[in-house]
């Protein structure tokens, strides 16, 4: 789903004055004009203005209402010019534009949304019925689909929302704005469908010239996976995942206390998470996810990732992954980061960093005594450190050091007497 951000409003001041003239509107059916006040009422109303004010009384002042704003004809241009670049993509693409009204049945909205029902505009009881503005344009459509049987369909709804939201119109957060949607709907095989969604939003993005720009993907059973392994009860799943979706706006930090204070987690629960939701990557994220000895044994993680694996070997072929050529600016030159996979290594790891310090080899390890051997490995991805030498208590036993190629994954035993020329080796330019 892509979601345009909402657009600037500006303010517009009213004549003070009576109308200088009257208020032409036009039709489809035909064209009339009037007035504005009505001649009759028109000298009564603006006394009893001039009266209030002159009394100190509280003048009633003309605005949207709060979270709202109105459109300007030069920002209603813009913003069709924007929405024709989106629906333009999405006829491209073979899908069929649908429609359905701003009001649902509240029963249809309430319990879709988890935390986020609270949010739903509420109407009063209607002829009968208990109505809610539209939170979004996905719920209505599943109704659309199953009220019509429609088992397959490629759609697309642009249309405004509303949200019973804290509105900050400084970042583009409103409580009626719009969404343009495009969903297939069926049964597929495995990520052909997301790729091509994934395919529509870079081609979007990337005509509106916005910019750089990046696409964030996950799979709710990789998340599941991991509150599961780290000892999250099931019954928390849903809270515990509406907090984690907030790493986008606070840090890390506010994330942990609110699990723990408001979402009843342990601390070493939340800690266990915190070490994979602050993970970020593409595909070398996921191959070393998929041979994480925890990750690895739960199912769901393991469909999850599976299938993310799949959609990036698809959209590699949309050429739409990341390129080589998007390589991070290094900003130091360490070229080995010594890593242990387990834990009370510490002392295996200060004796073989040291060992490649005297050897005039630049070399860094977390300050950590038992770091996680995953954020080891994110850290030289981040960093840029092309090779990770990795001590474990097997390769203690067999006085060997396991070195990593970080742009490759591949790994090899090395002798640990040969392991200074090894590297050197590899460093050559």
């Amino acid at each position: 789903m892509l979601r345009l951000g909402p657009i600037a409003a500006a303010a517009r001041r009213l004549p003070a004055g009576p109308c200088p003239g009257p208020l032409c509107l036009a039709g489809s059916r035909g064209s009339f004009a009037r007035s504005w006040p009505p001649a009759g009422d028109r000298r009564p109303l603006f006394r009893q203005v001039r009266a209030a004010a002159a009394g100190g009384e509280r003048v009633r002042v003309l605005k949207t209402p709060k979270g709202t704003r109105d459109h300007p004809p030069a920002q209603t241009a813009l913003r069709d010019r924007l929405l024709s670049a989106v629906v333009s993509c999405f006829k491209r693409h073979g899908a069929a534009a649908i429609d359905t009204p701003v009001l649902e049945l509240r029963e249809t909205l309430m319990g879709k949304y988890g935390e986020d029902t609270k949010l739903i505009y509420e109407l009063q009881d209607q002829g009968g019925e208990l109505l809610a503005l539209r939170y979004d344009l996905t719920v209505p459509f599943a109704r659309y689909l199953a009220m019509n049987k429609v088992t397959n369909m490629k759609r697309y709804h642009v249309a405004k929302v509303y949200r019973r939201d804290n509105p900050a119109t400084t970042r583009g957060r409103y409580r009626e704005f719009y969404q343009c949607d495009f969903d297939i709907a069926g049964q597929f095989d495995p990520m052909i469908p997301d790729a091509e969604c994934l395919k529509i939003v870079h081609e979007i993005l990337s005509d509106l010239q916005l910019g750089d720009f990046i696409i964030k993907v996950n799979d709710r059973r990789i998340l599941n996976g991991v509150f599961a392994v780290c000892g999250v009860p099931e019954s928390k799943f849903i809270p515990a995942c509406s907090t984690v979706d907030k790493l986008d706006k606070v840090p890390w930090e506010e994330v942990r206390s609110e699990m723990v204070g408001e979402k009843g987690l342990s601390p070493e629960a939340a800690d266990r998470i915190g070490e994979y939701v602050q993970l970020h990557g593409g595909l070398d994220l996921i191959e070393r996810l998929l041979q994480d000895p925890k990750l690895s044994q739960n199912k769901l993680a393991k469909e999850g990732l599976g299938d993310m694996k799949l959609l990036f070997e698809y959209l590699t072929l949309f050429g739409i992954t990341e390129k080589a050529s998007g390589e991070k600016l290094r900003t130091t030159e360490t070229q080995v980061l010594v890593a242990t996979p387990q834990k009370h290594l510490l002392p295996a790891r200060l004796k073989l960093i040291s060992e490649l310090w005297d050897a005039g080899i630049k070399a860094e390890m977390l300050y950590k005594k038992d770091p996680k051997l995953l954020k080891q490995l994110q850290y030289c991805e981040d960093t840029g450190i092309p090779l990770a030498a990795i001590v474990g208590e097997q390769e203690l036993a067999d006085r060997v050091v396991k070195l990593r190629d970080v742009a490759t994954r591949e790994q090899v035993d090395i002798p640990r007497e040969k392991l200074i020329d090894e590297i050197r080796r590899r460093l050559e330019p």
